[in-house]
């Protein structure tokens, strides 16, 4: 079947860059001549305007007249005049960002092409680092909000740049930019490939933050602790039962991940690190001797929370807990995409394949490193 370029006859990178341009064009006239109804109840509306909210830690946003206003009763936000803005996703700005991801995943393709890398399955080892990254990054913000911890530190405007969904075009930009700077060291001479100094890079920036984390509990900020009993039950617990679902895999039925080798076990894991840090967070952390349970900052993981405690009976959720299934969901999710990336896929498009391979491992381990990383610290 013809692709769109092929039947309009125009360059694929052409195509994609007029029409992000046009899409642009239209935003930005529709913003100068109709500023009320493009920015202020739309994209104020249903994407900066939580972010706001969010930065600010209010209950609400309400913008009125060009102003924004910050609510911290939830009475005050139900009786303000729209638009109000509230902390977190919309349908809306849901189906946005999901078209953001994909428009951003086919520029980032031809990006790829035009550097002539991203075919080889080392880059996605090479970008590795950074997936931990973006979710440790998300956690400064989790620790901003800890009263006296980080005010001073970092505060609105700059900490939108740690909020989601702001913080997933941050971890993009560094990422890119450290590509960039490998590919341009490569072609330079100065290094042997790329991958080993993008590697580098992601390890440095990761490092960074953690060590922003130690420091926070070396001064003693308030609200900090730490819980290496948690850092390690969560990684013992995630190669446990990947390394268990590998074997079965293995075993039973090695067809499943014969076109994506070892990276489909580094999926897997990546995903039982987001689903066992849930478990122990939630529900583990006063038997680890870690304080109190935090509380679910993802709409799935409450709805997991919400069904389990509904169909179980009292008696056996004070032994098992109620989170336990989302790890099981989690293992059985990474299993299928794992099938799903037959050898085909990746002779047909290796560097759409890889990247595709990076978002999937990414919405896993990044979550998880968040909630692994809250937990350990006690934010």
């Amino acid at each position: 079947m013809a692709t769109v370029a092929e039947r309009v006859g125009a360059d694929p990178e052409r195509l994609w860059g007029g029409s992000v341009a046009a899409i642009l064009a239209i935003l930005v006239g529709g913003w100068l001549a109709f500023p009320e109804l493009v920015y202020d109840r739309f994209i104020w509306h249903y994407f900066w305007g939580p972010v706001q909210a969010d930065a600010n830690s209010a209950v609400c946003a309400v913008r009125t007249n060009g102003v924004t206003q910050y609510l911290d009763s939830a009475q005050a936000c139900a009786a303000a005049p729209e638009p109000v803005a509230y902390p977190g996703y919309t349908l809306v700005s849901e189906v946005g960002y999901m078209v953001t991801l994909l428009v951003a995943l086919s520029g980032l393709v031809f990006l790829l092409r035009r550097l002539d890398i991203g075919t080889e399955r080392r880059f996605f080892y090479a970008l590795l680092p950074f997936m931990f990254f973006g979710g440790a990054l998300r956690v400064v913000e989790d620790a901003n909000d800890t009263p006296g911890a980080t005010d001073a530190l970092i505060s609105y405007p700059w900490n939108t740049l740690v909020i989601s969904p702001i913080i997933y075009f941050t971890v993009f930009g560094i990422t890119l930019a450290a590509v960039l700077a490998s590919v341009t060291a490569d072609r330079a001479g100065l290094v042997d490939g790329y991958e080993k100094p993008l590697f580098g890079i992601g390890t440095g920036v990761l490092a960074l933050t953690l060590g922003y984390f130690v420091s926070l509990v070396v001064t003693g900020a308030p609200g900090v602790e730490f819980y290496p009993q948690v850092l390690v039950a969560t990684l013992v617990g995630a190669t446990l039962s990947a390394g268990a679902t590998w074997w079965l895999i293995e075993r039973f039925a090695p067809q499943i991940n014969a076109g994506t080798g070892f990276i489909g076990f580094v999926i897997i894991w990546g995903h039982a690190v987001d689903g066992v840090a849930n478990v122990i967070g939630l529900d583990w952390m006063p038997a680890l001797n870690a304080g109190r349970n935090l509380v679910p900052k993802h709409p799935v993981n409450q709805f997991v929370v919400d069904v389990t405690s509904n169909v179980l009976p009292a008696s056996v959720l004070a032994v098992t807990g109620d989170t336990w299934p989302f790890l099981i969901i989690k293992l059985a999710a990474a299993t299928f995409v794992v099938w799903v990336f037959e050898e085909g896929i990746f002779e047909e498009s290796p560097r759409y394949s890889i990247l595709l391979l990076v978002a999937v491992l990414a919405v896993g381990l990044g979550p998880g490193t968040r909630d692994m990383l809250r937990a350990t610290f006690g934010v």
